[in-house]
């Protein structure tokens, strides 16, 4: 059972595809248009990480690809003789069951916000596929970012976390799967997103929280046209992440700090990164499988 709240953040990007479909506006990449900002819905982060843990782990989960509603959901895991918590992704998200009487109801420790780009993006001009299905073809658009360098913000709530019997051996599991489970997603609209950066700030005790990280970061370019507009970001070595601010934050809650589990990509530039760890003993390296 772990014992300690923990802060996540999460960068990755994505380049010319599209992170997130919206099926009610065309499946184009979900945006907030007055500013130009991509959104990604926690919904297709998790989706990525069970993905990882049934695909490439051979963990039994309980929402699977394979069963789409509660009730197939409920009789795939009776069939393998597992419960509820025997999974790893109910652990970790909880899960309405359609079953009242052997729990209906488990409250996630993990949560994660919606994400959203760190820049606004520019769209590319959408074209004409053809596509084939069990009916027939069908003709629609096809709409892809140039570059959009995505923000998560999440939480593990230690208290919840006895609900679902969540253990430090899947808090592993799941830092394992926030940095490999992206690159695998290779289908068609999703290759050519990447991991850039992985923080989990692990806190002293049940009782601590910290504010959401992302305002803390500024994508800043040393290039005069495109620091005048951050909508020609085109790839990683096109801007620098401004970490000031961050840095002075964990420096103002150094005292609630254990340890920061991280992970961060040589190809995005964050200069003074070292910084954040104000103490020599936060330091705890991850790396790719």
């Amino acid at each position: 059972m772990i014992n300690n709240n923990s802060e996540i953040l999460f960068l990755y990007d994505a380049q010319m595809c599209n992170p997130n479909g919206d099926m009610d506006n065309e499946n184009k990449p979900r945006m907030d248009y007055d500013t130009f900002i991509n959104l990604v819905s926690d919904v297709r982060l998790k989706r990525y990480i069970r993905d990882y843990f049934e695909d490439n782990k051979g963990e039994e989960i309980f929402i699977s690809n394979k069963a789409k509603e509660a009730k197939e959901r409920n009789k795939q895991i009776q069939e393998i003789g597992k419960g509820h918590l025997d999974l790893i992704d109910v652990r970790l998200f909880g899960a309405v069951t359609a079953e009242e009487d052997k729990g209906g109801h488990f409250t996630g420790p993990v949560q994660f916000n919606w994400g959203y780009s760190l820049h606004p993006v520019e769209m590319v001009d959408s074209s004409t596929i053809t596509s084939s299905f069990s009916g027939g073809q069908g003709i629609g658009k096809d709409y892809r970012l140039y570059y959009s360098l995505i923000a998560f913000s999440g939480s593990i709530n230690a208290n919840t976390a006895k609900e679902t019997n969540l253990s430090e051996a899947d808090l592993q599991l799941l830092d394992e799967a926030m940095l490999n489970s992206i690159p695998l997603a290779r289908t068609r609209t999703k290759i050519g997103q990447y991991p850039r950066l992985y923080l989990r700030i692990e806190l002293k005790g049940k009782d601590k929280f910290l504010k959401d990280l992302r305002s803390m970061i500024e994508v800043t370019s040393k290039d005069l046209k495109i620091a005048q507009n951050l909508r020609l970001i085109r790839k990683p070595e096109d801007y620098e992440l401004n970490i000031k601010s961050l840095i002075e934050y964990l420096e103002q809650n150094k005292d609630l700090i254990s340890g920061i589990y991280y992970w961060k990509d040589e190809q995005i530039s964050i200069p003074e990164f070292d910084k954040i760890f104000i103490q020599e003993n936060w330091k705890k390296p991850l790396s790719l499988k």
